[in-house]
């Protein structure tokens, strides 16, 4: 396949728990982020965008396949109850059966390669070489998943000992605190145990620009998944000197600074007008009393939850000759949305066969595509359960805490959710109850006891085999959080 217009490449760069306040052109005053802030003011940047999901793995997963999680089966029981966050070694993962963009990417003749976060199952059938990437180089799963200094009231994912001991023995670590080494991987082989995170962002970077040239003279899509701003933070000692929000805001920087290398590079090599680079963050930041350095501001909540915190992320997306610049929307638009949007921007058909949840978003690019629905509606899912839904303005909560309520919020007027106006509106709360009752039933509820009529399984394998194993003489480079303990 050629080069043009019909066929454009495509950088998919995705941060880990970067929240909606955490860059300058979201608000911050903090992180100093001139390329993003630049990319923005060439493209088009979204204000009400959001994550599928509060939590990593359902968030990727349904971003890689346009689909809810609940749908291709991630999160609540299925997927090890964390709200399907994927541990090591676990036994569940991406289905092969579904198609991945990199997928239909791939299979329509484009280079494809992941760097950086898959989070999607760690066993062969779920690698990223198994779901239509040529390439790749990262790490499978959460920087924090390696390696532990053993301290038996740290907290990890927001977790205490008490709640992650078990999940520890399910992975078989040989104490309920000490993890297998953290896995650098190429393609499905391990490259490096307990990699030097300050200096990874640094070789991810180096992947990703030499796929760009090596690839340059035809159709490629990248997906850089950043390891920032996930805890624990590591950044080279050049963006923490010149940090002015600690090691988070060096991190925040670094990101930056990578971006401003990629659009670099693209100029250099002439492709800045046939690549269509999109920024965003898997879900909200981690909110303080876990450890979190990030904000969510104006909004209310963080990871975790579906509070607008946990979900709503930063979105831009610039593509110079054929995105009008300066755009601001407020369309509600999604993570799953890419997936269509990608695919009908390269040209190539999205699977007939299956409910894929996204919308093409080519109309609110300024490109030329079916119009979105003003009453679209987004399901705010947390571990299975459908627990709010948003339509237009109006978002309505159904669930907090695992217990029933019904709280209205008008979200244009409300943006940090403070005034329930449930009694004022009762028609409101009616209409997006009837959605919400209809998507349980073809998306499920775990809560409810309901099993959906449109879900497709997760993937799962017999006698899982974690990815490294801790040998005591190893010259390992260190535990995941000496930094916090060498002061």
């Amino acid at each position: 396949m050629s080069m043009g217009q019909a066929h454009p490449s495509v950088i998919l760069i995705n941060c880990d728990d970067l929240g909606y306040g955490d860059l300058g052109c979201y608000g911050s005053t903090l992180n100093r982020t001139p390329a993003l802030d630049r990319m923005a003011a060439e493209g088009v940047r979204f204000t009400d965008f959001y994550a599928a999901s509060p939590v990593c793995s359902p968030s990727r997963a349904a971003m890689l396949t346009g689909s809810y999680p609940n749908r291709i089966g991630f999160g609540g029981k299925a997927a090890g109850n964390l709200g399907g966050v994927l541990f090591p070694g676990w036994s569940v993962g991406l289905n092969p059966s579904e198609i991945t963009i990199a997928r239909l990417l791939s299979d329509a003749g484009y280079a494809t390669k992941l760097v950086g976060k898959w989070h999607c199952g760690d066993q062969p059938p779920f690698l990223p070489t198994a779901h239509g990437f040529d390439e790749y180089y990262g790490l499978p799963y959460s920087n924090d998943m390696g390696r532990q200094v053993d301290d038996p009231d740290r907290r990890v994912h927001g977790l205490s000992p008490d709640d992650i001991e078990p999940l520890l023995r399910k992975m078989g670590c040989e104490e309920p605190w000490i993890r297998p080494p953290l896995p650098l991987m190429v393609d499905d082989e391990v490259l490096e145990a307990q990699p030097d995170q300050a200096a990874l962002t640094g070789r991810y970077l180096e992947q990703a620009v030499r796929f760009i040239r090596a690839k340059h003279d035809q159709p490629f899509f990248l997906y850089l998944a950043h390891m920032y701003v996930h805890l624990p933070i590591y950044v080279q000692e050049r963006f923490k000197q010149a940090s002015q929000n600690g090691d988070y805001g060096a991190a925040v920087e670094c990101i930056d600074w990578v971006t401003a290398v990629i659009l670099a590079e693209l100029q250099a090599l002439g492709l800045d007008e046939q690549t269509l680079v999109i920024f965003t963050s898997d879900n909200g930041a981690l909110a303080v009393e876990n450890g979190g350095s990030g904000s969510n501001a104006p909004l209310r909540g963080s990871k975790g939850n579906t509070w607008d915190g946990g979900q709503r992320v930063p979105c831009i997306v610039r593509w110079p000759g054929r995105i009008p610049a300066g755009i601001e929307t407020d369309a509600v638009t999604t993570q799953i949305d890419l997936y269509p949007t990608i695919a009908a921007a390269c040209g190539v058909a999205t699977p007939t066969d299956r409910v894929i949840d996204g919308h093409d978003l080519r109309s609110v690019l300024g490109l030329d595509g079916p119009e979105l629905e003003d009453e679209r509606h987004f399901f705010y899912i947390r571990s299975a359960n459908i627990e709010a839904v948003r339509i237009g303005p109006w978002k309505l909560h159904v669930v907090k805490d695992g217990q029933d309520v019904s709280q209205l919020y008008h979200l244009a007027n409300d943006i940090a959710e403070t005034t329930d106006v449930a009694a004022e509106h009762p028609d409101v709360v009616a209409r997006l109850t009837a959605v919400i009752e209809t998507g349980r039933l073809a998306l499920g509820d775990e809560r409810l006891g309901i099993e959906g009529s449109e879900v497709r399984p997760l993937g799962k394998v017999d006698d899982p085999v974690p990815l490294t194993d801790f040998d005591p003489d190893h010259p390992y480079f260190m535990a995941e959080y000496d930094l916090a303990d060498r002061g």
